[in-house]
């Protein structure tokens, strides 16, 4: 197996929070990821139609989409999910365990994509947690116009661990910085990835293009996030188990 991340690169993602890896997922695999991407914004769409509403819950119709919890509809989803280069990567920043958390796309349209606050992806967790990993997976070439993600290195955030967000009325993002430090773009060729922590602060820009910005977001967890209750929050599937891909999805 061909090295995906370096050493280097890990260095970087304990000191900052995050790191960049190019050239990560193979562009057939991309294809058939946003042939899945439109399938799911259609299923949405009608869904919205079917309440008569425009906006449910953080998805705005025609304008920003956060589909979620799909994998398992999608033999595409789970080749990559499950595959050799999110082995490689888990193992390496999370341990011998690793479990999917969640894992979602997420689409701003043509024009009109609307922007994501200042945030922790573990500030919409309102209970104390293990921070998780996210793999951000551009579809499409992503830059500053077409409303890429910023990050935001730990020693400007002034802080490593979660901390409480405000709900901002009007769009429901959640939102825990509020400093004027604009961040680092992630500019990305389909294919390239961006690693964060979920205690790493990251926004993303509109998007000013006429095309949509279409990313596919994964999290593992190096142990199951589980609810009060005991039951998981949203996924806890084995993935890697003492250092063994075990997953009954791999192909």
């Amino acid at each position: 197996m061909s090295k995906v991340i370096s050493n280097e690169q890990l260095h970087q993602f304990k000191e900052d929070g995050f790191c960049i890896l190019k050239n990560v997922i193979p562009q057939e695999l991309i294809e058939r990821l946003r042939g899945e991407c439109q399938r799911f914004i259609k299923e949405k769409d009608d869904e919205m139609d079917r309440k008569g509403v425009e906006v449910d819950e953080i998805n705005h119709k025609g304008k920003r989409y956060f589909i979620a919890l799909r994998y398992k509809d999608s033999q595409t989803m789970q080749d990559l999910i499950f595959g050799k280069e999110m082995e490689q990567i888990t193992r390496k920043i999370l341990g011998e365990d690793v479990f999917l958390f969640l894992e979602q796309y997420v689409v701003k349209a043509a024009d009109k994509g609307m922007t994501f606050s200042w945030h922790q992806d573990s500030g919409y967790l309102d209970f104390d947690h293990k921070p998780y990993l996210s793999i951000w997976c551009p579809l499409d070439d992503v830059t500053e116009e077409n409303g890429t993600v910023y990050l935001l290195p730990y020693k400007d955030a002034g802080v490593k661990n979660r901390i409480d967000h405000v709900l901002q009325e009007g769009t429901n993002d959640k939102i825990g910085y509020f400093g004027d430090n604009p961040g680092v773009p992630a500019v990305l060729k389909a294919g390239d990835v961006a690693l964060f922590s979920s205690t790493c602060f990251h926004r993303s820009g509109s998007n000013k293009t006429n095309k949509s910005r279409r990313v596919l977001l994964i999290q593992y967890s190096a142990e199951p996030i589980l609810k009060s209750t005991g039951e998981p929050l949203y996924w806890a599937e084995p993935f890697i188990k003492e250092g063994e891909n075990i997953s009954t999805h791999t192909v």
